[in-house]
């Protein structure tokens, strides 16, 4: 770890802790988000090859219903893979915090720790809960000059709610992210209640917006296959959640129809939670490591 030192940091941006983990470090941050316009916090895992000055390959995780930046980090046990394969890791928090918003924080699937990684236009959310624009453009720009990263080397991939997010945003965002995949995802949130309940809120009556950030339909729309390498699905077929939310069979059609490789695994006897998202993480990391050389 001698090698590394830390750039100068921005005025507005402050690490907060980090922490030694498998030869590299954990790392927690906080700053004044102009998109949000309110603090956020993001956590980055520097495996030990680019503690060294090797510029590496990094992964977005976004985490789901509930979670926070801390969450990935934490209960993944993923920086034993990531340290191996020399793979930086980056998590966002889930919605913008202390926008104090009527109704921000009576629901655990509305608001805070909520905000479905788009950017909302319906009043009084349109604000503060800017996630899409935060984490393609905002945070992306601010951590490539900061850290050891690879800017033509980057994934996304998510869980739950977050697995929306990785699967949308890649779409949305083309040549951004250059690998994808999910951890039980919301595929069609237009088709479930959780989806419908935030769009609703975040982007109003107008579904014709609900369908720009549906992974299923997004995917049925394309001329070709935007990842024809392939993008990799892990669902447990013991999910709480798979048959009133999740839907990925309605995200396997939509690649049927465009052609689009997809490895789609239902696991058996695996529920929602991070018992899953550890059990799998590994062959996610290593499917990324495979489409990021």
């Amino acid at each position: 770890m001698t090698n590394f030192t830390l750039p100068a940091l921005p005025d507005g941006i402050e690490l907060l802790s980090q922490h030694a983990s498998f030869g590299g470090l954990q790392q927690f941050y906080r700053h004044a988000s102009t998109e949000i316009g309110l603090p956020m916090r993001f956590s980055v895992y520097l495996p030990p090859q680019s503690l060294t000055g090797e510029v590496c390959p990094a992964i977005f995780f976004l985490a789901g219903l509930t979670c926070s930046e801390e969450t990935f980090m934490i209960k993944a046990g993923a920086q034993r893979v990531a340290a191996r394969e020399g793979l930086i890791l980056i998590t966002p928090d889930t919605s913008p915090r202390g926008a104090n918003l009527p109704g921000d924080s009576d629901a655990w699937d509305l608001g805070v720790a909520a905000g479905f990684y788009l950017n909302a236009t319906a009043a009084p959310w349109r604000k503060h809960y800017r996630m899409e624009s935060y984490i393609v453009d905002e945070l992306r720009h601010l951590l490539l000059p900061l850290l050891p990263i690879d800017e033509k080397r980057l994934g996304i991939m998510g869980h739950s709610m977050g697995g929306h997010g990785a699967l949308t945003l890649a779409l949305r965002h083309p040549g951004v992210f250059r690998s994808l995949s999910a951890l039980a995802p919301i595929a069609s949130p237009v088709s479930c209640p959780w989806g419908q309940k935030a769009f609703q809120a975040y982007l109003g009556d107008d579904q014709v917006s609900w369908a720009q950030h549906d992974a299923s339909i997004l995917m049925s729309q394309q001329q070709q296959a935007p990842y024809p390498q392939g993008i990799l699905i892990d669902q447990g077929d013991a999910d709480q959640f798979l048959a009133n939310q999740l839907h990925p069979h309605l995200f396997e059609a939509a690649c049927n129809q465009v052609g689009q490789p997809l490895t789609l695994r239902y696991q058996q006897k695996y529920d929602h939670g991070y018992y899953f998202v550890s059990s799998f993480i590994e062959d996610h990391l290593m499917h990324h490591k495979q489409h990021l050389q």
